[in-house]
């Protein structure tokens, strides 16, 4: 057995009790020990240390040069252990460090620009690294503690993922303004014969997030250009004569009209997810704190 697994906390404590009062039977009475286990605990000690530690005296013990010294650094010990153990308080001015946010093309535009400028001011020293969202590498990448947030929609999301809602989204119909769908009030069949573009940055086909919603209707959506993202649905709109279903907050300040609708697509929430072993950090918690205005 090493001499490290001799030794436990408790024997640094009475060594320092003993060094404070030089008195076995008042170190006992400090520690709520009794003398004999203190007088134990000191020769387990002098053997670990292989030093006498104490040399006895009329009115008690005299501290060894050797357990002079010895006790600077089972002071430190013990500090750093009782720092250990105490509550840590979380300072986001002070923290530093890289924190990793995987978001949707669309949570790019419209959620992060806020929540960055929000993070920057409060916590100067964090660097953060916004990288594309993989769906189908997600749970490994926050499982290995690649990725610290995800902010996406719920069915890119893990069930045992715990989420915060950041808001309820909904899909409109958009094209240009020279096409010829934009000054007609078509039908939703009619709207599903259109040429249609897509966004499909998940996986790369011809299948939309509202096309259930078309089939409830019995009808299918004719796709003929498939885009890897978002942003560049609007550049398609305007040079092709065909339209696109795009979050609301996504076309703002955008060259597109809206074409109405004789119904419309169900509303959806954006939410921001994390892996549940991070639901204790202190960093986590104070930038999921910081998700909402």
């Amino acid at each position: 057995m090493s001499k490290l697994d001799r030794l436990d906390i408790k024997q640094l404590r009475i060594f320092q009790a003993l060094i404070r009062e030089k008195n076995a039977s008042k170190a006992a009475s400090q520690l709520g020990l009794t003398q004999q286990a203190v007088s134990e605990q000191l020769k387990k000690l002098r053997d670990v240390f292989d030093d006498r530690l104490f040399l006895r005296k009329t009115s008690g013990f005299i501290p060894t040069p050797f357990a002079e010294q010895l006790s600077l650094d089972i002071d430190k010990l013990l500090n750093d252990f009782q720092a250990l153990l105490s509550p840590k308080v979380f300072d986001p001015k002070t923290v530093s460090g890289t924190y990793v946010i995987a978001a949707t093309d669309y949570a790019q535009q419209v959620v992060l620009p806020s929540i960055i400028a929000r993070l920057r001011l409060e916590s100067p020293n964090l660097k953060i690294i916004v990288r594309d969202f993989e769906l189908d590498k997600l749970h490994d990448l926050m499982e290995s503690g690649k990725v610290n947030l995800a902010i996406a929609f719920p069915d890119y999301i893990p069930d045992s993922y715990p989420i915060l809602t950041l808001f309820e989204e909904h899909h409109v119909c958009v094209t240009s303004l020279n096409s010829s769908i934009s000054k007609l009030s078509p039908s939703l069949a009619e709207i599903a014969d259109y040429p249609s573009i897509i966004a499909s940055p998940s996986r790369p086909n011809f299948k939309g997030s509202i096309d259930d919603w078309f089939k409830s209707f019995g009808l299918s959506r004719n796709v003929v250009v498939s885009a890897p993202c978002f942003s560049i649905v609007p550049m398609y709109l305007e040079v092709t004569d065909s339209i696109a279903f795009l979050p609301s907050r996504a076309i703002t300040e955008l060259n597109l009209i809206e074409i109405e609708l004789e119904e419309s697509p169900d509303p959806f929430d954006v939410i921001a997810a994390w892996h549940p072993r991070y639901n204790e950090d202190p960093l986590q918690k104070w930038v999921v704190s910081n998700l909402l205005p």
